[in-house]
């Protein structure tokens, strides 16, 4: 069971970059999948949801930027981030729960230049 997550790199500001999280041991359709967002002294923030229904949640901070969806076919959850800002420089994590264990992937860093 584990959740494989990649796609972070360095970009300027109003740039767009596209997050990916794998899953292998766990059927992301049947799932809710969530991507969040931790820099070191700060504290950790949940920026996007998709249930396994296919509804969404966005924090206030991304409503209108990002984007999550699913690709069942490839059992991969994406987050797409476009219009990206200083602020949004964090590591991104994925997480879901499976049969009651909460599963994380491994940070991606994600790093926004002015």
């Amino acid at each position: 069971v584990q959740l494989q997550a990649s796609g972070g790199g360095l970009v300027e500001a109003g740039e767009s970059l596209r997050l990916s999280c794998a899953a292998s041991g766990i059927r992301l359709s049947r799932a809710a999948v969530a991507w969040y967002r931790q820099a070191p002294d700060k504290k950790r923030e949940r920026v996007a949801l998709i249930s396994s229904e296919g509804g969404t949640e966005y924090a206030n901070s991304v409503e209108g930027r990002f984007t999550i969806s699913r690709d069942n076919g490839k059992n991969t959850v994406y987050l797409q981030m476009d219009g990206l800002k200083p602020e949004d420089t964090d590591v991104y994590y994925c997480n879901t729960q499976w049969f009651g264990d909460e599963v994380w992937g491994q940070g991606t860093q994600v790093t926004v230049s002015s």
